[in-house]
C-alpha cells in the first residue's frame, strides 16, 4: 500500500491540531466549468458558523475578509461571501489572485482541505492523488459521499439517522465483540434500511447504492467507537505504540471503503438478475466479468456480450488500473462513487475505452460540455440487460 504524500501528512497534522476543518470535492461549478455566477469554492451553507460570522439572510449579500496559508506557503488575501440578493442563497470562498494554481480546471474530482482556525485566518491544501484522499479521510473518520464533511471540535459530524435506524445500529454494536467481515456489515445495512424505511428496496438503483453506502458507513462509526474506545485511550507506552493503533485504525477504514461499495455493487446486479463472477481468477484480476468467468474463458463467447466492471470509489488516478485487466475485453466499465472529474481526464478516459458508472445524483460534479457517455447505476443495468 503507497504511502501518504508530505503534503497530506502536513494537512491532517493541520487539520487534528486545529480541530475545525471543512472537506469537500472540487466541482466543476467551483471552477467555474458550469457557467455558474462566480468562480470560487462553494462553502455549505448548513455549517455556516464554521467559516462566517455573517449567518444567511435572504435580501443581503456581506463579505469578511480572511487570509489562508496555502500549502505551497504562499499566502492570498481572500474572501469569504454570502450572496442572498435575486435567486442567490449561498457562501463562496473567493479572491485568489490571477496565478491562483488550486482552482484550475483541472483540479475538479480534487479535495480542499480548510482548516479553520478562526473566521480571518485558514490554512488549505489541495490533495490531488486517490491515496492522499483515502489516507486524510479515513485518518479523521469524515464521510465525503455527500461531497463534503467536516471534522468540527476535533470529532467527525455524524449523519442523522432516523431513530429506527439509530436503534437497530447500536443494538448490532452492542453485540460485537470484533470487527465483523465486510459482507456481514453490508448486509446487515441493507436489513435495517428495508425494516426501517418504506417501500426503501424499490427506490431506483442509483438511490438504493448511495443509501447503502452512506448507512453502511454510519454503522461502521458505531461500531467502531465501542470496540475501539479502550485501545484509543492509551496510555501508550511509546509514540511508535501509538502509531501502530492509529495505522491499524486508519487501515481498517480504507479497506472497508473500498469492500463496501464491491459489496453493494455485487447486491444491486443479483438483485437485477444480471450474472456475474466478482472478484474471479482471470489475468489482471478484475472486480467483476458479466456473465462470468466460465464465458470469459470461452473464445467462441462474443466480446460484445462480456462486461469488465471495476469497482473503485475514487478514480481520479487509479482508473488507469482496469486497462491492464482482463484484456480479451478491450472496453471497459468502472463503478465508482467520485463526486467530480475534469473534462481532461474524462476525455482520456473514453477515449481509453472506459466507460463510467456513476449514481445520478453525483453527476451533478461532472462536466458535460465534452458531451462524452456517463452512465448511470440504472443505465448501466438496462444497457447490460438489453446485450445479454
Amino acid at each position: 500500500m503507497a504511502s501518504a504524500s508530505q503534503i497530506c501528512e502536513r494537512a491532517i497534522a493541520d487539520a487534528t491540531g486545529a480541530g475545525n476543518v471543512l472537506l469537500k470535492i472540487i466541482s466543476a461549478n467551483d471552477v467555474g466549468q458550469t457557467g455558474s455566477h462566480q468562480c470560487g469554492y462553494y462553502l455549505p451553507k448548513s455549517v455556516w458558523e464554521m467559516f462566517s460570522p455573517h449567518p444567511p439572510k435572504r435580501g443581503e449579500n456581506r463579505e469578511h475578509a480572511v487570509s489562508i496559508l496555502w500549502q505551497d506557503g504562499k499566502k492570498t488575501d481572500s474572501r469569504v461571501k454570502w450572496y442572498g440578493t435575486g435567486t442567490r442563497s449561498e457562501y463562496r470562498l473567493t479572491r485568489f489572485g490571477r496565478t491562483f494554481p488550486w482552482l484550475s480546471y483541472d483540479r475538479v474530482g480534487s479535495l480542499l482541505v480548510l482548516v479553520i482556525r478562526s473566521y480571518t485566518d485558514f490554512h488549505a491544501y489541495v490533495l490531488d492523488a486517490d491515496e492522499d484522499i483515502e489516507v486524510i479521510v479515513a485518518t479523521l473518520g469524515v464521510d465525503i459521499t455527500g461531497r463534503w464533511g467536516i471534522y468540527l471540535d476535533g470529532k467527525p459530524k455524524a449523519e442523522t439517522e432516523s431513530e429506527c435506524i439509530e436503534r437497530l445500529f447500536s443494538e448490532f454494536a452492542r453485540s460485537q465483540k470484533e470487527f465483523p467481515s465486510g459482507d456481514i456489515f453490508s448486509g446487515y445495512t441493507r436489513e435495517v434500511l428495508t425494516a426501517c424505511i418504506r417501500d426503501y428496496e424499490n427506490l431506483s438503483p442509483d438511490d438504493l447504492v448511495l443509501g447503502y453506502i452512506r448507512s453502511e458507513y454510519h454503522l461502521f462509526r458505531i461500531v467502531e467507537q465501542k470496540l475501539c474506545a479502550d485501545v484509543t485511550k492509551g496510555p501508550f507506552a511509546s509514540i511508535e505504540e501509538f502509531l501502530k493503533v492509529a495505522a491499524t485504525i486508519m487501515n481498517r477504514r480504507k479497506s472497508r471503503a473500498g469492500r463496501s461499495l464491491e459489496n453493494h455493487v455485487d447486491y444491486i446486479l443479483t438483485k437485477a438478475d444480471i450474472p456475474h463472477d466478482m472478484r474471479p481468477d482471470i489475468p489482471g484480476k478484475p472486480d467483476i466479468v458479466i456473465p462470468g468467468k466460465d464465458r470469459y474463458d470461452d473464445p467462441r463467447f462474443p466480446l460484445d456480450k462480456l462486461f469488465i466492471v471495476g469497482v473503485k470509489t475514487t478514480c481520479k488516478d487509479r482508473w488507469r488500473q482496469v486497462l491492464n485487466e482482463a484484456r480479451r475485453v478491450p472496453n471497459k466499465h468502472i463503478f465508482t462513487i467520485q463526486d467530480a472529474i475534469s473534462s481532461a481526464q474524462l476525455r482520456e478516459m473514453c477515449e481509453a475505452g472506459v466507460t463510467l458508472v456513476v449514481p445520478e445524483k453525483l453527476q451533478r460534479g461532472y462536466p458535460r460540455d465534452v458531451g462524452l457517455p456517463i452512465l448511470s447505476v440504472d443505465a448501466f443495468l438496462q444497457a447490460t440487460r438489453e446485450k445479454l
